[in-house]
Formats: structure tokens, sequence, C-alpha cells
């Protein structure tokens, strides 16, 4: 895929949205950001425009499908958007206890209807202009459910599934799309974790080597390989086999 010049990153204000929109950053490209926290994004936006990009960047709630779905049509009428990544998501800490239904729902809603609302408005743009991109950002989490994390596991395997289904038919286009699935990244939601994280990655490494993954037109970017052939076997093996396993696994702190 030819260099993007107009991106648009849902989730800009931490972690891995945050290490993208730095590592696109230079002069000639325009960036259009959103995250939650007013003070992290500005601080990553005047990062970027230090390095000559142009920046957008708002608090947009990516489960406000209307005003979000404004915010996207805004930008790409003044900048034509030749990539977008659907990066924002979160996850939550139950405990033993378990996740709540106020909790699952939560998580729902931003990692998968949130995708959603992030990806339609401008799907239209994209295949008229038989251009651009699509980046959605799953989880090696996606490949196998584990206890910890029922909901969050759940919306990643939904998003992931997702965007392999539609990769063809916006390929029929000219519109590429790639899902990228991480191991443990160091973010806001892994910096809550309590426990042993195998093979955590930086944020800015994981940058690179999905704006790598991205400009070779990958259909799947996983990482980091060790953690990838991990998941992959454990999801491959009997439920029989894995869960006595599984159940043993850490659980991320109960949060209030």
């Amino acid at each position: 895929m030819s260099k993007p010049g107009r991106i648009v990153i849902t989730g800009a204000s931490s972690g891995i949205g945050a290490a993208l929109a730095l590592h696109y950053a230079a002069p000639g490209v325009m960036l259009g950001l959103t995250g939650r926290d007013a003070g992290r994004l500005a601080a990553v936006a005047d990062a970027c425009r230090a390095k000559g990009a142009g920046v957008v960047a708002d608090t947009v709630d990516v489960v406000d499908r209307a005003a979000l779905a404004a915010w996207l049509s805004a930008f790409d009428d003044a900048h034509p958007v030749d990539l977008l990544v659907a990066n924002a998501g979160i996850s939550a800490g139950s405990g033993a206890a378990g996740e709540t239904e106020e909790q699952s729902r939560r998580i729902f809603a931003v990692n998968l209807d949130g995708v959603l609302n992030t990806v339609y408005p401008l799907l239209p743009r994209l295949r008229a202009r038989r251009r651009g991109q699509v980046a959605l950002v799953s989880s090696l989490a996606g490949f196998r459910g584990f206890p910890g994390a029922p909901a969050y596991c759940a919306s990643k395997a939904a998003v992931r599934v997702w965007g392999e289904s539609l990769r063809p038919l916006l390929a029929a286009d000219g519109v590429g799309l790639s899902v990228v699935c991480p191991g443990f990244v160091v973010s806001r939601i892994t910096d809550r974790n309590d426990f042993p994280m195998p093979f955590l990655m930086g944020a800015e490494r994981a940058a690179r080597i999905i704006a790598d993954g991205l400009a070779a037109n990958r259909a799947r970017i996983a990482f980091p390989w060790p953690m990838r052939v991990m998941t992959w076997l454990v999801a491959a093996l009997p439920p029989a086999w894995t869960d006595p396993l599984l159940s043993r696994t850490p659980r991320k702190a109960a949060q209030t």
C-alpha cells in the first residue's frame, strides 16, 4: 500500500494509538485523533505537531454513534482519509468474582460497537474513491476465551472475524483491510495487570510492527510470534485439555 498521508486513529491518547500517531507524524501528514482523556490526547497531538504533522484532535466517545459519524465525516470532507485505524478499546478487572453485566456490556459497547461506529461512516467514501485502508485492532486474546476477561476476549474475537470476513469484499473495491492482533503491549490496559505478562512489548515497537504490516497490506498482523504460537496452540487444543489450565490463569484485579 502507498504511504498514508491522511490518517484517523481512535484511542489515540495512549498505548498503541498514541504510538501509531507519533510513528506516522511527519511534515505533510494530517492526523485525526480521538481519545477519552483530553489532557493525554492534547499531549499526543502536540508531540505530533512538533514532528511537523497537522493534527485535528477531539475527545469523541466511540460509543456515541452520531457524534463520531459527524466528526469523521467532517474530517474526511477536509482531508480525504487514506488510513482509518479503529483502535479504541477497554478491558475491566473483576477479580475472582467475574465480570458484572454492566462491565460486560460496556466492554462490548466500546470494543465492538465502537469499531462499527468508527468504520461505517467512512466505508462508503473509501469504496467510492476506490482507495484507502482500514486497520481493526483486535487481540491475540480474540483466538481463545480466557476466564479472566470473557467480554474482552469475545469482543476482540468478533472484531477479528468481522474484519477477516470484510477484507475480500473491500479488496474488490480497491480498499485494504488488516486485522491487528497484538499480545501484551504496554498501555493503560496492561498497566492495571498485577500478574506476569509474557513477552510484554513497548508501544513504540508495536507501532512499527503494525505500520510495516499495513504497508504490506497483510490480512492479519499478529505479534509477538512466541505469544502468537502459544495462543494458537491453546485455541487448537480440545477444551477438555485446556480448561483446567486456563481456570488457573491470573485475573485482573477488581476495579471499582
